[in-house]
């Protein structure tokens, strides 16, 4: 299919389309959301002239302190598990044994068929392109199950939260399984990498993880609104997703980066490195949830 696309800079690589495959929930959004009415309560305070002004002091206002303490921490712990190690896949699926064989029978066909047509032999540069193909088409089908356990994590989240009426137990029912299995899984592609076979086993490890990943993500925009009045949800929650989530917790990816440098590069150094940074984000997460505060049954005063 890709073929029949104009020619890009740089080629045809799987994770371009991987990548602008995400642009796509986005366009019926860009179309619905101007069309979705206001909060009726927002509307109300507004018309009737109470509704207060957000500022980003109130959220440390000490009846507001611990929950944007507490959640601007636990947004950076779930982003830095899956930028810390889930993210980093498509720099160690191409160390897998099943993908570097697959890449080199790659390599060898191109030589078999441009010999049999009495062209040249490929140059160094072509075989890497054609071994580079195999291993990009690798790392975005492991890519595109991790994006198939996010939304089934997504689904569950809904479907459970209906049940399990206490805030807290319904994050760990994700945040708990993270922590035991998400390491556990990056630990063992470190020192399963060599063996041949494993390559359908890392599918189904990842689809689990990103279900339990962002069934995390989910959460927060069904908890934060019942944490803070009116005039202060979107300001409380744009602090705890940008703040904790988007400054802190992508930091999360320069640090494996950082801490498994190599030239060449590792995989199985990645993978043990991507296995220690999201250990300790899920463990501070699980500590610090001990803090989050339970929603009220009624409304926070405005």
């Amino acid at each position: 299919m890709s073929e029949m696309l104009p020619a890009i800079h740089g080629g045809h690589d799987a994770w371009r389309y991987t990548l602008m495959s995400g642009l796509i929930p986005a366009i019926p959004l860009i179309l619905i959301r101007p069309l979705l009415p206001e909060s009726p309560v927002w509307q109300q305070k507004r018309a009737a002239g109470t509704l207060k002004r957000p500022s980003l002091a109130a959220l440390f206002a000490p009846e507001y302190r611990r929950t944007t303490v507490v959640t601007t921490i636990l947004f950076a712990c779930s982003y830095g598990i899956a930028l810390g190690a889930i993210q980093h896949l498509p720099q160690i699926v191409p160390g897998m044994a099943d993908v570097k064989t697959e890449a080199a029978a790659a390599k060898e066909h191109l030589k078999t068929a441009v010999v049999s047509q009495g062209k040249p032999e490929p140059t160094p540069k072509e075989l890497a392109a054609a071994g580079r193909r195999i291993e990009d088409d690798a790392a975005a089908t492991v890519q595109s199950w991790q994006e198939t356990g996010g939304l089934i994590g997504r689904i569950l989240l809904a479907a459970i939260a209906v049940y399990i009426v206490g805030r807290r137990a319904l994050f760990r029912l994700f945040q708990i399984p993270s922590l035991l299995f998400v390491p556990l899984l990056f630990l063992w592609l470190g020192n399963s990498l060599g063996q041949p076979g494993n390559l359908g086993l890392i599918k189904w490890g990842v689809l689990l993880a990103g279900l339990f990943t962002v069934g995390q993500f989910s959460f927060w925009g069904n908890y934060l609104p019942r944490v803070y009045p009116v005039h202060l949800r979107g300001t409380g929650e744009s602090f705890a997703a940008n703040i904790g989530g988007r400054v802190l917790g992508t930091s999360a990816a320069w640090v494996t980066l950082t801490l498994s440098a190599a030239t060449p590069p590792d995989p199985a150094r990645i993978a043990w490195t991507a296995a220690a940074v999201a250990g300790t984000a899920a463990l501070v997460g699980a500590i610090v949830t001990q803090w989050m505060p339970e929603p009220g049954k009624v409304d926070l005063p405005d």
